[in-house]
């Protein structure tokens, strides 16, 4: 699990899931986003993340992107699939993850509406017992999560081993994970490029990413900048990606992953096509995409 734990410490891109022009999930897109990814150099791939409408998707199609995941990262990426639901769904899901080959799950917050910090550890700890050879990563949004109720979940369940906090709070999580154990735990920044530099400045070590699967290139420039200390070049990078991100975060991240399939249908990657309750993104803000694409391409020549 150590080595599991280092290995997290890194860009984990949270892929989108590709429809086709009758509205079904397109594997053969999904796929090629995946050899993307891993050949640009990212090595942790999750499917099945909000970014992927993972509450859009049925059971099945969930599966179905696991295994597509998964047969496309190959040995290239570790797979970090997002599990979630009741936990007997997400114990079921984990137990499919590892069968096809993921080496760890992120479970989704719970979205039950009453969720006690007893009951939160042991939501976890019910589906980390289910799958003891996986590493867990839970997704913590709530600021009721403290760091001594992630420290009990370590201390129960071995195979814990990572957390995604997005509490956009940077002064809360360097309190969270030095009270959980920072060295115990991957704890990767769950709000994306625009708050990873705070984050990184006080702990975490690696973040998730929905932008990485338009412009790789830019996301792993942060990521180096950051290891190599240089916060300058990555607070460049800060600025080349702050208004997709804005665009992203706006109306409470309504057009979350709306804008980031705009971005990649005008790539050519995939259709732009998402599900209620996400919607299609109105003509000006398509327009505002290919500007910030046509800025990022002018910045890489």
């Amino acid at each position: 699990m150590q080595s599991l734990i280092e290995m997290l410490n890194d860009v984990a891109a949270v892929t989108v899931t590709p429809f086709d022009a009758g509205g079904a999930v397109d594997l053969g897109a999904n796929a090629g986003l995946v050899r993307r990814l891993v050949g640009a150099g990212v090595k942790v791939i999750t499917p099945n993340g909000n970014t992927g409408e993972f509450y859009a998707l049925t059971p099945d199609e969930r599966r179905r992107v696991l295994e597509s995941t998964a047969a496309a990262a190959g040995d290239g990426a570790i797979v970090l699939a997002g599990v979630g639901l009741d936990a007997f769904s997400a114990a079921e899901a984990a137990r499919h993850a590892r069968d096809h080959g993921a080496r760890a799950v992120m479970v989704h917050q719970p979205v039950h509406p009453y969720v006690a910090a007893e009951g939160w550890v042991d939501y976890h700890r019910q589906i980390a017992e289910a799958v003891p050879e996986l590493g867990v990563v839970p997704y913590v949004r709530s600021p009721r999560i403290t760091g001594e109720d992630v420290a009990r979940l370590g201390e129960a369940c071995p195979n814990v081993v990572g957390v995604k906090y997005a509490v956009p709070d940077p002064v809360r999580f360097a309190s969270v994970a030095r009270d959980a154990g920072l060295e115990r735990f991957a704890w990767l920044c769950g709000l994306a490029e625009p708050y990873t530099p705070a984050y990184w400045a006080v702990g975490a070590r690696g973040f998730t990413s929905g932008l990485v699967t338009a412009a790789p290139e830019l996301t792993l420039r942060m990521r180096d900048a950051l290891r190599a200390g240089d916060f300058a070049a990555a607070m460049r990078v800060w600025e080349l990606i702050r208004r997709f991100e804005e665009l992203r975060g706006a109306d409470s991240s309504a057009d979350n992953v709306a804008v980031v399939k705009e971005a990649l249908a005008q790539l050519g990657l995939c259709l732009r096509d998402v599900r209620p309750p996400s919607r299609a993104l109105p003509a000006a803000v398509r327009e505002e995409v290919a500007a910030i694409l046509a800025t990022w391409q002018e910045g890489a020549a």
